[in-house]
């Protein structure tokens, strides 16, 4: 095994379809107009020298090493910069050039320090392959003079170790401007610059901040793009450099990045974005790139334990008897107290394959369709929305058709921190010329930041979505602003003219809407103009869409704008969620739901059941199953007493932690399957290791529907993958399963789900990765869908009437507490807290408008107490504009704040998604934490001390 070699052609590849041929040294080549010198002769296997060009970036021209001559043309040209030309014969190899090349690199070596051996960078460094491949062997000048590596030089920086994951070494900087570009065209963060001039020049982070205080965002763009040693990896410069790689998808968020995950013997180095990764095209952000090391944390649970009883301390047993106890228990409260007594939840965590396993299990094992995923908290409105509009459960482009979207309009939803990969592409295209409309509460930096700013900001209120969305369809309606001619062939005609007179009541239109969403009708009238009339119009949401009582209802009505402006169907447009976790859509393709078998088709369907049955050989229940919600009050009221959950926390997760908590404890047999005791372990009584993302092969799915391998990386630290663990359990319960690896697993699911018909691990590994579906009709997938017709064959308009929330404020509880992320953490934080990322945000904080702030007596940092209805927490302020008047915000990563324990069981109409976005609550100052807090942070034990307390 090796490392992964990409090759680098220096610059971007060109879009046109226009050919040219021209010759390079004496063979003729024919390539896109556009295309640099440099690429062509790249492309037909001629490097030429460089330093401060790469494919990732604009060209530059700065570096000039990469001279050429033509024929016929004085001077000689830089090839990055020069493009073909019909005819045109260069050279990229004489007497001249070698000189010029030669000299050039003496000049940067004269100002670097000669300490190759010792460098962290040898064997990986551009300029000592540079300096190779252009024949320096001595250095004539410089060594004596003023240079910027001396630390007797008043040009001397010191290195800068203030960033958790990577240093900058001034004294190695060649000034080449690929980490200053990198973190504008890549990243667009504009973080970096170039301080002073000439001989004084140099790379600073803001000015002349050390990195951890600027506002880079860790990106690792930089770092990737530095042809030297200015900027590594601290793990390099501890371990030393990779000797072989495995390509491999990221574990966080929905975009899904491909990454090479590079290795020294069996440690992982580090983990560098792949640039044929069809999600992130090479492109990282700081929690995929280097927030890996919980993999291999000391809180790792690598042993099964058990114990009778949740007060009793946790007992370390062999895999057999975990696993026979679990099985023993789970058939004993069956026996007991019935078939449908218990139930499983599966993580969108894992991959599709083990996702798959863990339904199988319940279905076939159990006897019931008591299954459920997380999704059910955040995007199952998605689900249902769009599968009644539109007649499929998934967004309907790929993150490449940003790139030709004239009007963006993001809602609900914050990219930069919660899909960064994907919001830094957006940015691009907003810099490019595209149009901006955000609405959301908070001013998130989408609104405003480096070369990027909304052309509108429409501050809705929390809970007011559907109201918002009847009023821009209003406007679309009322002012003629529909595509007659898309609607009249797409689209029901009867469901449209239904829709057409409902939007078009006054009571929808944005000046009656106001007094609901608190944006001003004109501004409104505006944006909603702009999204009808703009071109290109697509529609970005997250969980501030779902997340909310009417989640369901504002998805289908996004839908109806984008069908009533033919905005479905062709690049740039669609209506696309921003799935939050990383197999949040392949959980869901999966079968994860009570009344969905894999693909998205009922139990009680008699044909599909009997195929599912036919293959399993299991009967399987027509009745759909209970609901985590469901399941937790059916324990509590004593008839739901097993449940087997993988790899979600829905302790901290979930919403009333204190309901959640209450239900698995009236449980008699509770199993978890994870990596660490998170705050839902506390109430189980069989912990089976789980195993992270480094340690198995499967699949995960993306949210633009993109199925991408996961390869096994290291060996599993506990013994077994999740998929492995799940077959023992089966087997033990007297449900056997014969895989002999995860690929046969797929086939399975290929052979049993009609949109994933053409899917196999050997045509992933062959071209990469598929967007279901993958089938005969489209053997290489679709990028994007509904193009000729909608999947439910006519497009269905909903009635989308408002209906405010129950959840109120009032003169107890005046102000609307609302959730979300942020960039260091990911989802509850129980990876990303066992990493470095906690030094950008150590605890959850929440954000108070000055107003809110100064008649509370709250001044910035002071520990206050936030109350809802049904329980009470305290953080730390901060005082903000960022937020709107009357409502506060905070996130919930760490465990010891325990947001969720004050959210309410408000929930979607049609899903039961929770309404995080809407809660009243009441600040005041306080002193210290509160009993839930308090009991969380007591409980937040190590496994040290678990086996502590066990012996």
């Amino acid at each position: 095994m090796s490392l992964v070699q990409e090759t680098d052609y220096g610059t971007k590849k060109s879009l046109s379809e226009k050919m040219v041929t021209l010759t390079i040294d004496g063979m003729q080549v024919t390539v896109p107009e556009g295309t640099s010198i440099m690429r062509a002769a790249m492309e037909m296997g001629t490097a030429i020298p460089k330093l401060c060009a790469t494919d990732m970036l604009e060209a530059f021209g700065s570096c000039r090493i990469c001279l050429v001559e033509i024929e016929g043309r004085a001077g000689t040209p830089a090839s990055c910069t020069t493009p073909v030309a019909p005819g045109i014969v260069v050279h990229t190899q004489s007497d001249r050039l070698h000189r010029l090349r030669k000299g050039v690199m003496e000049l940067y070596i004269s100002d670097h320090p000669l300490d190759c051996l010792t460098c962290s960078a040898n064997g990986d460094c551009e300029l000592q392959d540079m300096a190779g491949a252009v024949g320096l062997r001595e250095v004539r000048y410089g060594m004596d003079n003023l240079s910027h590596f001396d630390k007797n030089s008043e040009l001397y920086m010191e290195k800068d170790e203030s960033n958790p994951y990577f240093t900058y070494e001034p004294s190695k900087c060649i000034v080449c401007n690929r980490c200053v570009r990198a973190c504008e065209e890549v990243q667009g963060t504009f973080a970096l610059t170039i301080m002073g001039r000439g001989f004084d020049s140099r790379v600073s982070a803001g000015i002349a901040e050390p990195f951890l205080e600027s506002e880079c965002v860790s990106c690792g763009a930089c770092v990737q793009a530095c042809p030297t040693a200015t900027l590594n990896e601290k793990a390099v410069i501890e371990i030393g450099t990779p000797d072989h790689s495995v390509v491999t998808t990221c574990a966080y968020c929905g975009v899904g990045c491909s990454f090479k995950a590079e290795m020294s013997g069996s440690k992982l180095v580090r983990m560098v974005p792949w640039k044929d990764g069809k999600a992130n095209e090479g492109h990282s952000c700081v929690k995929g790139r280097f927030a890996f090391g919980y993999a291999t944390h000391n809180d790792r649970i690598v042993k099964p334990m058990i114990r009778s009883k949740i007060t009793d301390p946790w007992k370390e047993v062999s895999w057999e008897e975990a696993i026979g106890y679990a099985a023993s228990e789970l058939t004993r409260i069956q026996q007991k107290y019935g078939r449908d007594s218990v139930g499983g939840i599966t993580s969108s965590r894992c991959t599709n394959e083990e996702t798959y396993l863990v339904q199988k299990l319940i279905r076939g094992g159990f006897g019931n369709n008591n299954v459920d995923t997380c999704a059910r908290v955040c995007h199952s409105p998605t689900g249902y929305g769009l599968s009644v509009t539109l007649g499929t459960s998934a967004g309907t482009q790929d993150f490449a058709s940003v790139d030709y979207s004239d009007v963006i309009l993001v809602i609900g939803a914050n990219p930069t921190d919660g899909h960064p990969v994907f919001g830094s592409r957006m940015k691009a295209r907003i810099r490019a010329g595209a149009k901006l409309i955000v609405a959301d509460p908070r001013r998130i930096d989408m609104v405003k930041s480096p070369h990027v700013k909304a052309d509108y900001h429409l501050q809705l209120k929390p809970g007011s979505n559907v109201a918002f969305v009847n009023a821009m369809a209003h406007v679309v309606v009322t002012e003629g602003l529909i595509d007659e001619a898309y609607v009249r062939e797409r689209c029901d005609l009867g469901d449209f003219e239904s829709w057409a007179r409902f939007i078009a009541d006054e009571r929808h239109s944005p000046e009656a809407s106001e007094q609901y969403t608190g944006v001003p009708a004109a501004q409104l009238r505006e944006a909603a103009r702009l999204y009808a009339t703009g071109g290109n119009a697509a529609i970005y949401y997250g969980l501030g869409v779902t997340e909310h009582s009417q989640g369901s209802t504002m998805v289908m009505g996004m839908a109806n704008l984008a069908m009533a402006t033919g905005n479905i169907g062709h690049v740039g447009a669609g209506v696309n969620p921003l799935r939050g976790q990383n197999n949040v859509q392949g959980s869901c393709d999966m079968g994860s739901f009570p009344h969905e078998l894999p693909g998205y088709r009922h139990v009680s369907d008699d044909a599909t059941r009997e195929m599912f049955e036919n293959l399993w050989g299991r009967p399987l229940s027509s009745e759909p199953g209970l609901r985590i919600p469901n399941m937790l009050d059916e324990a509590i009221g004593g008839r739901f007493k097993g449940i087997y959950i993988q790899g979600e926390d829905i302790v901290q997760s979930d919403p009333d932690a204190q309901h959640v908590a209450a239900g698995l404890e009236a449980m008699e047999c509770v199993v978890i399957q994870d990596l660490f005791i998170n705050e839902t372990a506390k109430y189980a009584h069989v912990f089976l290791p789980g195993s992270s993302f480094l340690e198995k092969d499967g699949t995960f799915t993306n949210a633009e529907r993109r199925i991408s391998r996961v390869r096994k990386v290291m060996a599993p630290l506990a013994g077994y993958a999740d998929w492995e663990t799940t077959l023992l359990l089966a087997k033990a319960l007297g449900f056997e399963m014969e895989y002999s690896h995860p690929s046969e697993i797929m086939d399975e699911i290929a052979a049993l789900t009609p949109t994933f018909a053409g899917v196999s691990f050997n045509k992933l590994d062959e071209i990469g990765s598929v967007q279901w579906p993958c089938n005969d009709d489209a053997p290489n997938g679709t990028p994007m869908m509904h193009v000729d017709r909608f999947v439910r064959g006519k497009g269905k308009f909903m009635l989308t009437q408002y209906v405010p929330t129950e959840e109120r404020t009032s003169s107890k509880f005046p102000l609307v507490l609302t959730t979300g992320r942020i960039l260091a953490h990911y989802n509850v934080g129980a990876q990303t807290r066992r990493t470095e990322n906690t030094a950008w945000h150590p605890e959850d904080v929440l954000e108070i408008h000055p107003f809110d702030a100064e008649v509370r007596g709250v001044k910035d940092g002071d520990l206050i107490a936030i109350e809802s209805r049904v329980g009470e927490v305290s953080l730390r302020a901060k005082v903000t504009e960022r937020i709107q008047p009357g409502v506060v915000y905070t996130t919930f990563h760490h465990p010891v704040t325990g947001i969720n324990v004050i959210t309410t069981e408000f929930s979607d109409w049609a899903t039961n998604c929770p309404e995080y976005k809407v809660t009243a609550v009441q600040i005041r100052k306080t002193n210290g934490p509160t009993y839930w807090q308090e009991k969380f942070a007591e409980e937040d034990i190590s496994l040290t001390r678990i086996l502590q307390a066990a012996e």
